[in-house]
């Protein structure tokens, strides 16, 4: 799959972050650890130079592991006396990096699994990752909470840690909505899927239902049908599909589409932030949308993912993290069971094309109030 990387491609990419926009521009006394690393380990920064391309990172044979384990360790102790040694008014230069390089590093923390997942799927003998699996659970009885039509403000608030996307926080306009208290089940979408879901024009976007016939979709990646029975792979390897566990790995086109045929639609972005920060702030209730910690899946919206009100690219290649991906992409909400704990929060936006379906990704509904 062209969109996924080996894992150790992922563990040296992320030490050439700190290589590159903290060690290169602001210690004086790094030695660069290999030039060829520039070009390898590059994932897709016009402004740093020419790179690897993404579709052939597997079949990088060399270096070896241990030799990436030799670069992750060689930029550790360089990034380590660099925080050690230099004066405190030269450091405030780079804290912000510092802190945004350990953030992408635990973005690629679910990349990863992302795609050890998918590599374990294409082997014959479908192994685990993991022994074990979540235990099976009764699901919550479906139901809506209800938000009156206004003016609500979106995006970071400026306390903690925030990608750029997030802000800056800005007012927008909502009309009374809806939203589902939980995600969609397995077992909702195998209705969808029996009542021929994939098999109807009508309850998809035009792209979607070309990507349907194209790709031969007849169900969420990952699925297959044994002796009449759904079967899905895992992590864990391949189990009996948990009716009442949240649908996952659907692309924003088979979510739409579900929705659609469930007669409801997608939450704009907005309506998901505001929904999951009124019950934030209330402490909870109103069924899983407060569990953000811990979520199963990332939750599909309707929203294009574009820039916020007023929003500036930093200057320099750094700038290239998230404004130049604005543009024919989707936005997700909440966070997966594979995601870090500091960055489920209710302003964090991820974002995907709309036929990708390698994330942990599912489906919440909502409809108008």
């Amino acid at each position: 799959m062209e969109d996924a990387s080996p894992t150790k491609w992922h563990m040296a990419h992320v030490s050439w972050f700190f290589e590159t926009f903290i060690l290169i521009p602001f210690a004086k006394d790094y030695t660069l650890f290999d030039p060829a690393f520039g070009y390898l380990f590059n994932s897709y920064y016009e402004a740093v130079g020419p790179r690897h391309a993404r579709p052939q990172r597997g079949m990088l044979t060399r270096p070896a592991l241990s030799r990436v384990m030799e670069y992750r360790a060689h930029v550790d102790r360089g990034m380590a006396e660099f925080i050690e040694f230099t004066p405190a008014e030269k450091l405030d230069e780079a804290l912000a990096r510092i802190e945004l390089g350990l953030n992408h590093e635990q973005q690629h923390q679910e990349l990863v699994l992302m795609d050890i997942k998918h590599m374990f799927l294409c082997n014959p003998l479908l192994p685990a990752y993991r022994d074990t699996r979540p235990e099976a659970g009764a699901s919550a009885a479906a139901d809506w909470t209800a938000f009156l039509g206004g003016v609500y403000g979106i995006g970071h608030d400026g306390d903690g840690f925030a990608f750029d996307n997030e802000g800056p926080r800005h007012d927008v306009l909502l009309q009374a909505f809806r939203i589902a208290t939980r995600r969609v089940t397995n077992g909702e979408y195998m209705a969808f899927i029996d009542d021929g879901g994939y098999r109807h024009s009508e309850f998809w976007h035009m792209d979607g239902w070309g990507t349907v016939n194209r790709e031969g979709w007849q169900a969420p990646l990952y699925w297959s049908r044994q002796d009449g029975d759904w079967r899905v792979f895992t992590l864990s390897g391949e189990h009996d599909i948990d009716p009442d566990a949240p649908v996952c790995h659907v692309s924003f086109y088979e979510a739409s589409a579900y929705a659609a045929w469930a007669g409801k639609r997608l939450p704009l972005e907005t309506e998901w932030e505001v929904a999951a920060a009124s019950i934030l702030a209330s402490g909870g209730g109103g069924g899983d949308l407060a569990q953000l910690a811990g979520s199963d899946v990332w939750e599909w919206t309707a929203s294009p993912y574009t820039a916020y009100p007023k929003f500036e690219t930093p200057p320099g290649a750094i700038g290239e993290y998230n404004g130049k991906f604005m543009v024919s992409q989707m936005v997700l909400r909440g966070g997966s069971f594979a995601s870090p704990l500091g960055h489920i929060r209710h302003t964090y936006r991820n974002f995907f094309y709309p036929h990708q379906r390698s994330a942990f990704s599912g489906i919440r509904l909502a409809d108008y109030g």
